[in-house]
């Protein structure tokens, strides 16, 4: 029985990853906010990348690209992490190069900038940046951990994504013929 527990025991420190023995920091109002914030976009980015493939009913093979963006990112990141045991600046592990929020957040916006272009890009780069910012707010990150995230989460959507094409068999446009409002539709047989 006390042979199980010790086994027991030594898997779960190692399934946490030595985090047991460190201990954990008190976070300011500010650095809580932006930790909170952070691990909400963490979520929220991937869920808007794998949405999108669904909104645009991307029968192109979007929701596969995202998925292997983001499973390769996770476990670049993960192996990354428990290869390299850095520190966190706040002392709580050694699992803190390369950024898993950032990577994830960054692989998420990549995916969504390289498959329907800048303009939805754009804005998801901006949230993904304020992920990185808000690891190294909380204490969690140094600016290293952050870059390797970024480069990591989005090399791999560069990697696995294509553009999506838009051109489709049905165009519908409007405009005005001699002061009234018309609606065109068009057929284009392939």
């Amino acid at each position: 029985m006390k042979n199980t527990f010790i086994i027991v025991l030594f898997l779960g420190l190692l399934a946490f990853n030595n985090q047991a023995v460190f201990s954990q920091q008190t976070l300011t109002p500010s650095e809580n906010f932006h930790k909170t914030s952070g691990d909400v976009l963490v979520g929220l980015l991937p869920a808007l990348a794998l949405g999108s493939t669904f909104i645009w009913k991307d029968g192109q093979k979007g929701t596969l690209q995202f998925s292997k963006s983001f499973v390769s990112t996770v476990a670049i990141t993960w192996g990354l992490k428990l290869l390299i045991e850095k520190e966190r600046p706040n002392g709580e592990s050694l699992n803190s190069f390369p950024s898993g929020h950032t990577s994830i957040s960054f692989a998420s916006a990549a995916f969504i900038q390289k498959r329907y272009g800048w303009k939805y890009g754009a804005p998801a780069y901006v949230l993904a940046g304020y992920v990185g910012y808000s690891r190294i707010e909380a204490n969690k990150h140094d600016i290293w951990d952050v870059i390797a995230g970024a480069i990591i989460g989005t090399g791999m959507s560069y990697l696995f994504t294509k553009p999506y094409d838009t051109k489709s068999n049905l165009n519908i446009s409007s405009g005005f013929l001699d002061n009234t409002p018309t609606l065109r539709i068009t057929y284009t047989i392939k």
